[in-house]
């Protein structure tokens, strides 16, 4: 079987002096390699397939037999690693969280602990007769959450 250390070793070896960062690899029992990298101004199929045949030369398909596919971090995918933070702060994001609670808003900060979005609530201020849409900050660290992804919009 091959090793996703190893795997993850070549893809390292491609990504030197690129701006493109490793999103996940996965290797099945069967041998079948998924490769996900991410750019934070999306991913080029030339790249791919440059990456794809890379990793190609540097396994040998006579020692073990293997299925590789190598892609972008799918739209609307949920975020993986820490740089798909970074990459969509000012951004329109969905958080789920682990008590089930679903709400959007705009990344604002991310850091190794925690993420900020600011989300827009309505509190009907004391004596008003209409709620008005307020933002506010909400904090959560990646143990609170289900998922956060980029929240697509069409408007």
């Amino acid at each position: 079987m091959i090793e996703k250390r190893t795997v993850c070793q070549i893809v390292e070896e491609w990504l030197e002096d690129k701006d493109y960062f490793l999103v996940e690899v996965t290797v099945s029992p069967d041998d079948k390699i998924v490769v996900e990298i991410d750019h934070a101004e999306g991913v080029w199929i030339e790249d791919c397939v440059e990456l794809s045949r890379f990793i190609e030369s540097k396994l040998n398909r006579e020692e073990e037999d293997y299925e590789l596919e190598v892609g972008s971090a799918g739209i609307g995918q949920p975020f993986k690693v820490l740089q798909q933070y970074y990459n969509h702060i000012g951004l329109e994001v969905e958080v789920l969280t682990k008590g089930g609670r679903k709400l959007s808003g705009v990344l604002k900060d991310a850091d190794e602990e925690k993420f900020i979005v600011t989300v827009q609530k309505k509190v009907k201020p004391e004596g008003a007769k209409r709620p008005q849409l307020v933002e506010e900050d909400e904090t959560f660290t990646y143990d609170d959450i289900k998922y956060t992804k980029y929240l697509i919009s069409f408007k």
